[in-house]
């Protein structure tokens, strides 16, 4: 491997230890499959691989990544494939462990497994608001909508969300 080969090699491996979490997390809010949240996670290391891109700051690298993951996640879920195919046995697919991802506890699952039933577009804002610990101005930029949308998704999230989750383990 020549030197410039290798100095590639490293600096995409210290991104990808940097930001595997987060891209893989966005992944799988958005695919709500373990499956396809690893094709996703691929797919945004070997672009960012390939491209070899540039970046001012941090900020701007995770800012790509997180685009770029939503991207690749939304090519996922829209495929002519995702939305033709009819899988049989479907009630036993959410079932499967190898489809699922599962957290240390019931609440975590429980919270996740809400989280998985809202639309997109709240899913979206809430992941990025409560796990990446964006701003609202900067969730604004990286979907390119204004911020009090992003203000009215998050309250619209929270109160699904808090509709979903009363009972067993959360109460008002």
């Amino acid at each position: 491997m020549n030197a410039m080969a290798a100095e590639t090699f490293l600096e995409t491996t210290q991104t990808l230890a940097l930001y595997k979490d987060m891209v893989y997390g966005i992944a799988l809010t958005h695919t709500k499959s373990k499956t396809d949240a690893e094709d996703v996670f691929q797919e945004v290391f070997l672009v960012y691989h390939r491209k070899q891109p540039s970046f001012a700051t941090s900020e701007r690298r995770k800012a790509w990544l997180i685009v770029t993951t939503l991207n690749c996640a939304k090519q996922i879920t829209s495929s002519s494939w995702q939305n033709k195919v009819v899988l049989l046995h479907a009630e036993l697919e959410d079932q499967l462990p190898d489809n699922q991802f599962r957290f240390r506890t019931d609440e975590q699952n429980m919270v996740f497994a809400a989280l998985q039933e809202l639309p997109i577009k709240y899913r979206t804002v809430l992941h990025l608001f409560y796990f990446e610990d964006l701003p609202i101005t900067q969730i604004s930029g990286l979907l390119g909508i204004e911020e009090g949308t992003v203000k009215v998704q998050l309250s619209r999230g929270r109160a699904m969300m808090r509709d979903r989750l009363k009972g067993e383990y959360f109460n008002d």
